[in-house]
């Protein structure tokens, strides 16, 4: 049998692809929420309603934007993947200690994307052809990733590579102002650039949200369901490693302990942006609004002075909770 997309339009999973305007709704109420917060944040605080804020939202949090896009892809099939933060810390270190044995910079980058690819292969081979729920396997990738850490370096490593160092302090500037950004910024903006013509545009994107609207009715339609579970933890740890690069370029150094809680936050991130948990609906553009809404609470606590820190973890505990009980009672399942 065919796996024909375009003649089988009347099918659930089908309609799941087009994102229905009602399935868009979560998404739509993130962006009207981030657009509130940084109003009152500008009436509030002297200097916060400035470009600068905006683009430092995206400076701050380009690896986690990175990290939201692959989840965003697994969340979508009903998975989830709890090793992105552990596969960010592996590649910190991994890139910093190729680096200090005299490796060059442009092979220690693909090695450490294959390696997020082979780890996100590997775990997606494992949940797909032995039948074992997502939450395990990510779960033990997540241990397995960050004892690697461990085995590579204990202490920190600092980064003194040149290549690294430029990307690392290097400032891009928009034509005729004084707003800078980082390339990393401009890296994570791509990548949701691109996510977001392959969900909307590609085969594989249409069967992403096939599988996670109904992956017996997609795996009766021909479709690839198979490939495509497996597909987006190979999506998830790519993202994974590249995020792991971009939070390098941020701290020029190599830790095991880094982003420890991270893959809670892309969770938190994914979730508040408007993906369903149980798959099928939601938009990357969403995930990276998400990460922007968790950037905004940071900036507010640090405009603040007063506040503790904790209470950015506070705050997103109530938003996601908020999030959830909006997704139920506007998105209607079959």
């Amino acid at each position: 049998m065919t796996a024909t997309l375009p003649p089988l339009v009347g099918t659930t999973a089908l309609r799941r692809s087009r994102i229905p305007a009602r399935d868009s709704l979560p998404t739509i109420a993130t962006f009207v929420l981030f657009v509130a917060l940084f109003g009152v944040g500008s009436l509030r605080y002297e200097g916060f309603f400035s470009a600068q804020v905006l683009l430092n939202l995206f400076v701050d949090n380009a690896f986690l934007i990175v990290l939201a896009v692959g989840m965003t892809f697994v969340i979508l099939t009903g998975g989830i993947d709890l090793s992105v933060g552990s596969v960010v810390a592996l590649s910190g270190v991994m890139a910093a200690k190729l680096l200090a044995d005299g490796w060059s910079p442009v092979p220690v980058m693909v090695l450490v994307l294959l390696v997020g690819a082979t780890l996100g292969l590997a775990m997606g081979a494992v949940i797909h052809f032995l039948d074992i729920q997502p939450f395990v396997v990510t779960l033990a990738g997540m241990f397995l990733a960050r004892g690697l850490c461990y085995v590579i370096s204990v202490e920190s490593i600092p980064i003194r590579d040149p290549l690294f160092t430029t990307i690392a302090t290097t400032a891009l500037y928009i034509p005729g102002t004084d707003l800078s950004f980082t390339p990393s910024a401009l890296i994570a903006v791509a990548v949701v650039a691109v996510a977001a013509y392959v969900l909307a545009y590609t085969r594989f994107g249409r069967t992403v949200y096939a599988v996670g609207g109904n992956a017996h009715s997609a795996m009766l339609m021909g479709l690839p369901v198979g490939r495509i579970r497996v597909g987006v933890y190979v999506v998830s740890g790519t993202c994974s490693a590249l995020g792991g690069l971009l939070f390098t370029f941020y701290s020029l150094s190599g830790y095991s302990l880094a982003a420890v809680g991270t893959e809670l936050d892309a969770i938190a991130a994914t979730v508040i942006g408007g993906t369903l948990l149980s798959g099928g609906v939601g938009l990357v553009v969403g995930s990276m609004l998400g990460v922007l809404v968790l950037g905004l609470i940071q900036t507010f606590i640090s405009f603040e002075g007063t506040l503790s820190s904790w209470w950015t973890k506070i705050v997103i505990g109530v938003l996601l909770l908020a999030f959830v009980l909006l997704q139920r009672l506007v998105v209607r399942r079959p």
